[in-house]
């Protein structure tokens, strides 16, 4: 990074030949070179325009700096500091801009400028790079010029089976404006091995995953969460269970970015929901170690290893936003330790006592049918099932409650040797009546396509302090 030039007193314009309008004003600002102080910035002919005091810019360093993507650009600087600009050519605004009248006689009045080469495709990043205030400090990895870069991603085990994309030092300053944190603060201690990583570490692993800049601050977010003692990520990683990260995020934040909450959220096709679930997983393998076949000790495993991330559908919800249940206003997202996602089929239900028995039916499947309180869920409602729940006036407090009455059942049933199978719960729990789901262990997403009455149940891993509580954070940029 070299140190800022700054700029000359007076009226600076800056002007490339290669633009019609730059050409056109040429006697324009051979007449404020007379009235001066006028200093011209040449992107790309240091011999143009003739007549005036011209400066090679063709290192575009002062159009970056200044921020020009417009020439002509006519600014005012005072004291090195700009006060005021005017792009483009405009005889009325150049005359009150200068105080000079008679500007350019026999010239049209108006003629729109022309795009500054220092914001073409691929010029502007690599400008970051060259002139920008954030300096990379993780390591540089040459390859040889015969190396396939995706290959030699495979080979050093950056990647979690798919083709990464590669995080070359423009793409890594390009994702970290995507946050203003600085690239060395410490988001957070990323188990298994336990190593501290920084914002630049997460935006290496955001340009891997796809991501774009406006992806970054909510993969920030889910590193801090994932890494929270109350989410115990390492856990989730050693269990032989086939528990992963799922990221559900509310907000104003999630169109923003263009997240999907629609049809196939829960699948393919959406940039967005696919890369931020997938850098956090690339987070963990790269920066604290996780592989699998090493503390990734999932039996095994399931698809949404590789990413499970998506948006709630707020509009038209009967439910107020998970985050804000938990709460966090706003933008948000929570982390919940989640295995093999499996459909709820009902299509006949018109009122909302018989579809919370459907769901309620369905949940009992979650672990185990006789396995109870140790297991979390994520019942993910689709909007038609929604409607149903919404016109009868059922919030996400009426639905919970009667699911846990529902989900309440004789211990008889659920002990070990009850109806020949020999998995269940001790003897001891015979003469109680047993919840599903331990108080706050069940969430409620709203999710999905209008057409199709399909909702999803996510089962969780172990809750509770020996396994991993659903984990909510605040999204932010800063």
């Amino acid at each position: 990074m070299t140190s800022p030039r700054p700029l000359p007193d007076g009226w600076v314009a800056v002007v490339k030949r290669d633009c019609p309008t730059c050409v056109l004003v040429e006697p324009v600002l051979q007449q404020l070179h007379a009235a001066g102080p006028l200093t011209v910035f040449s992107q790309d002919d240091p011999a143009f325009p003739a007549g005036v005091t011209v400066v090679d810019d063709r290192e575009l360093e002062t159009s970056w700096r200044a921020q020009v993507d417009t020439v002509p650009t006519l600014l005012r600087v005072e004291d090195g500091v700009e006060v005021e600009r005017t792009v483009g050519w405009l005889r009325e605004t150049w005359e009150a801009f200068t105080g000079v009248t008679g500007l350019g006689p026999g010239l049209p009045d108006h003629r729109p400028g022309c795009g500054s080469r220092s914001v073409e495709w691929g010029v502007e990043a690599e400008l970051e790079r060259r002139y920008g205030d954030r300096v990379l400090t993780s390591r540089a990895v040459e390859l040889a010029d015969l190396e396939d870069d995706v290959e030699a991603a495979y080979a050093r085990g950056w990647t979690d089976g798919l083709p990464v994309v590669p995080p070359t030092e423009q793409r890594v300053l390009a994702m970290l404006a995507g946050t203003t944190r600085a690239p060395g603060d410490v988001v957070a201690v990323v188990p298994p091995d336990l190593v501290e990583c920084t914002v630049e570490k997460v935006a290496v692993n955001a340009v891997m995953a796809g991501c774009l800049p406006e992806h970054l601050p909510l993969v920030l977010a889910a590193v801090e969460a994932a890494c929270s003692d109350s989410f115990n990520v390492h856990g989730v990683l050693a269990t032989t269970y086939p528990a992963g990260p799922v990221v559900v995020v509310n907000g104003p934040v999630a169109r923003a970015v263009g997240m999907n909450s629609g049809g196939n959220a829960l699948g393919q096709g959406n940039r967005a929901n696919a890369t931020i679930g997938r850098a956090l997983q690339l987070v963990v393998r790269n920066v604290g170690g996780g592989r699998p076949g090493e503390v990734d000790r999932g039996t095994q495993g399931q698809p949404g290893k590789y990413t499970a991330c998506f948006a709630e559908a707020e509009d038209g919800s009967p439910f107020e936003p998970l985050a804000a249940s938990r709460g966090v206003e706003g933008d948000a997202l929570t982390l919940f330790a989640g295995s093999g996602w499996w459909p709820v089929v009902d299509q006949r239900s018109r009122t909302p006592e018989s579809l919370a028995r459907s769901f309620a039916a369905s949940l009992r499947g979650v672990g185990h049918p006789k396995l109870a309180i140790a297991f979390d869920a994520m019942l993910i409602v689709c909007p038609e099932h929604g409607r149903v729940l919404r016109e009868a006036g059922w919030d996400r407090a009426r639905l919970l409650a009667e699911l846990e009455t529902l989900l309440t059942v004789p211990g008889t049933g659920l002990v070990e040797g009850a109806d020949g199978i020999a998995e269940g719960l001790p003897a001891a729990f015979a003469d109680s009546p047993i919840p599903k789901f331990r108080p706050g262990g069940l969430l409620l997403v709203h999710a999905g396509g209008t057409a199709g009455m399909f909702s999803t149940v996510v089962p969780g891993w172990v809750s509770g302090s020996g396994g991993s509580e659903p984990t909510t954070v605040p999204i932010s940029r800063s």
